[in-house]
């Protein structure tokens, strides 16, 4: 009874013109939602929630920003006034209700999720616990820099398909590898895709995660991976067909040896080369490719050794990939070194991975 007498005589002052008298009567109301040892009482609430839903409607955003701090972490504040300044146009109002109140709904969330500004998603991605529900609204509206914030957030929930939307946009975009390839709940095969976009450093995490990996999940990922494959990597070159036949008839004498492997590259004829150590390591034309195209040795070391060629075919196709390339032949040494430290089961495990691409491609084809 005393609060509520004392807020009357807040609400008295209403009636004041002066704007500094008005920003006295809201700190006056929020100091005296405050002042009791627990929440307000649910009879005095409604009360408070709209003498500070009014005033703070007409105060400047500093002195809404400051009610929205105080605000942001009580367990009970005023529902009305919550979701007014969680709906704030000013992020510096908002962004506290939006990053910390406990008192807000999910559907409060989706609601400013679903119309406000990247400042806003922000926050909200923020959250110590954000819905698969909400990710996705956030993932389908936000921009790198939220999604980036999102998939930091180890307690945000994400779908498979908003995962794999992320993946898709980090794959071009530099600033999200770091964030996608940590997020320790992402999916093995889309973290895999990453492997041939990101530095050398998030490289090896994902190579320590594929060796770390129970084969049964390994294969649970591989099944989910082959859902969502692209369908189309680049045209085949000019040569292709021919190359393929006679591929297939060099097969039928039997396997094709390292120095006939090492002759097509030294010859220049690097379809056939590429045909023949996609078929090597069972893997599909267009990734070997790209790994030759870019010089990726590490990726061709993943694949030789899988394969079980010997360090010293490994390094000769190396020097010649690199080619007239400065220091070639202290660079294909080093990745030689790594050669030898990379344990086979990690190579092969991780080779499954791009296998999914030939699978999917035999599967179109069929």
């Amino acid at each position: 009874m005393q609060q509520t007498s004392k807020l009357q005589d807040l609400i008295d002052l209403a009636g004041e013109a002066s704007s500094e008298r008005r920003r006295e009567l809201l700190r006056g109301v929020t100091d005296l939602f405050f002042s009791s040892d627990e929440d307000t009482t649910p009879a005095a609430l409604p009360l408070f929630d709209d003498v500070m839903s009014q005033l703070a409607g007409e105060m400047e955003a500093a002195v809404r920003a400051e009610l929205a701090e105080k605000m942001s972490s009580s367990l009970n504040p005023p529902l009305r006034l919550i979701r007014k300044l969680a709906a704030d146009e000013s992020i510096e109002v908002a962004g506290p209700v939006l990053q910390h109140s406990p008192a807000l709904t999910e559907s409060d969330l989706l609601h400013v999720a679903k119309v406000a500004g990247q400042g806003h998603l922000q926050a909200i991605s923020q959250r110590p616990a954000v819905s698969e529900t909400l990710s996705d609204v956030i993932v389908a509206r936000g921009d790198d820099k939220t999604l980036g914030s999102l998939v930091s957030n180890p307690g945000a929930q994400m779908s498979r398909q908003a995962q794999e939307v992320v993946v898709d946009r980090a794959l071009l975009n530099p600033d999200l590898h770091s964030a996608v390839v940590n997020r320790k709940t992402l999916p093995p095969d889309l973290l895999n895709e990453m492997y041939f976009v990101v530095e050398a450093k998030l490289r090896n995490q994902i190579m320590e995660r594929n060796a770390a990996m129970d084969p049964a999940a390994l294969d649970a990922a591989l099944a989910k991976g082959r859902e969502k494959l692209a369908t189309q990597d680049g045209a085949l070159p000019p040569d292709y067909a021919a190359a393929e036949e006679a591929i297939k008839a060099m097969l039928e004498r039997g396997p094709i040896s390292p120095s006939a492997l090492a002759g097509f590259l030294r010859s220049k004829d690097t379809t056939r080369f590429l045909l023949a150590l996609a078929g090597s390591a069972n893997i599909d034309f267009i990734t070997a490719r790209r790994i030759v195209e870019k010089r990726e040795l590490d990726a061709l070391s993943i694949i030789c050794k899988a394969a079980d060629f010997d360090r010293a075919l490994f390094l000769t196709f190396a020097i010649l990939i690199l080619d007239d390339e400065d220091n070639a032949m202290g660079r294909a040494r080093s990745y030689g070194e790594l050669y030898e430290a990379l344990p086979r089961e990690t190579a092969e495990r991780t080779l499954r991975f791009w296998r999914m691409r030939r699978q999917n491609s035999d599967v179109k084809a069929a």
